[in-house]
């Protein structure tokens, strides 16, 4: 359904959480603590997501005017100040999905890895700044009750590069960033970026002279040095408790078979999917590319609204296909771009999913 600003900002403001989490109680039985628990648990499933409220986070220059805008109306904040903010917006949730570019001190590059050409790069978890940084993080969690249950992570690059070296060098930037989340105490992380599987527009099956019959013989050879990386950041995850995970996000993984063939060949109990609402490259896919991938996610997903998708958005039937599937982790908040702004857009999505919730059981 469309989504519309106006009817959604009716029932915005300092009742929405609370019409929220009461509309999405059913009850099982005619006790009252059983309603009470079932809404805890249901709570349980929702996880804050920091990428739409990006605009508001602290960066090294003034921002665009759409995020000045919105740092008059919000406040400015960094990823320390996330745990409280979660705690004040969401009212019962207390989970995060944390991404990666927004992690660190913006004042202290030598948090920061730097690039080839001497600039700044992305956070760098095993960096002395970094570390001290990451307990700084830990210890706003605890203080909140909120943790980290995944990490949307951008920063491993050339996962299924044709360059070894460059492949290496991504698998030990994710090594990295696994040690980092041990420090966080998070369930899962994503090890894709939109280009760390390849390029969005992937090899196509042509005829070929032996036969005459379209093969596909171009892709193989990227899908196989994909495998290999995972593999190996499986297994450095596994030895830490979290499970490395593959988003449909472009590249190889915009395909979601490709996604199953990568798990499928790793055979990992700490390689999974966490599947993405609307990363589709077309519409077909917001259904039918879930019912794919479902089965292969177990500890997260992202439950979106994009506008790239007009009336075919339905977070609520996507929400209930992974249900479905005896999906069992959490949804994060993720509202990518349409006509409202990221916090009221994650607003949204806490009452669309839990209506969801309340809707399957």
């Amino acid at each position: 359904m469309a989504l519309d600003r106006r009817d959604f900002l009716r029932t915005a403001g300092s009742g929405l959480a609370s019409a929220c989490l009461t509309g999405a109680t059913t009850a099982v039985t005619g006790d009252a603590g059983a309603q009470a628990l079932a809404e805890k648990d249901r709570l349980l499933r929702i996880a804050s997501c920091s990428y739409p409220i990006r605009s508001i986070f602290k960066t090294r220059g003034a921002g665009n005017p759409v995020s000045q805008e919105l740092k008059k109306k919000y406040g400015e904040i960094t990823m320390l100040d996330f745990p409280q903010f979660t705690k004040d917006t969401f009212p019962g949730v207390t989970q995060m999905d944390l991404f990666s570019s927004l992690f660190g001190d913006v004042t202290d590059d030598s948090m920061y890895a730097p690039r080839p050409d001497g600039g700044r790069g992305t956070f760098d978890p095993s960096s002395a700044s970094g570390r001290k940084w990451l307990d700084k993080l830990f210890a706003k969690m605890a203080a909140t009750g909120v943790r980290c249950k995944h990490i949307s992570n951008n920063a491993p690059t050339n996962l299924a590069s044709e360059d070894a070296a460059l492949r290496k060098a991504g698998v030990e930037v994710a090594k990295k960033w696994l040690d980092g989340a041990a420090v966080l105490g998070a369930r899962s992380v994503r090890m894709n970026s939109p280009s760390a599987l390849g390029p969005s527009l992937r090899p196509q099956a042509i005829a070929r002279s032996s036969d005459g019959y379209p093969r596909n013989e171009e892709i193989v050879p990227p899908l196989a040095r994909a495998i290999e990386s995972y593999k190996e950041m499986a297994d450095y995850g596994g030895d830490r408790g979290i499970k490395v995970t593959i988003e449909n996000h472009w590249g190889l993984a915009a395909d979601p078979s490709n996604i199953r063939i990568i798990i499928d060949e790793v055979n990992h109990p700490y390689c999974e999917a966490s599947p993405d609402f609307c990363n589709w490259e077309y519409d077909y896919m917001l259904f039918s590319g879930l019912k794919i991938v479902a089965p292969y996610a177990h500890t997260h997903v992202h439950a979106k609204y994009w506008d790239r998708w007009g009336e075919r958005n339905d977070v609520r039937r996507s929400t209930r296909i992974m249900l479905a599937a005896g999906f069992k982790g959490t949804f994060a908040l993720e509202y990518e771009a349409g006509p409202l702004n990221g916090i009221e857009g994650s607003l949204y999505l806490f009452k669309e999913v839990m209506a969801a919730f309340a809707e399957a059981a």
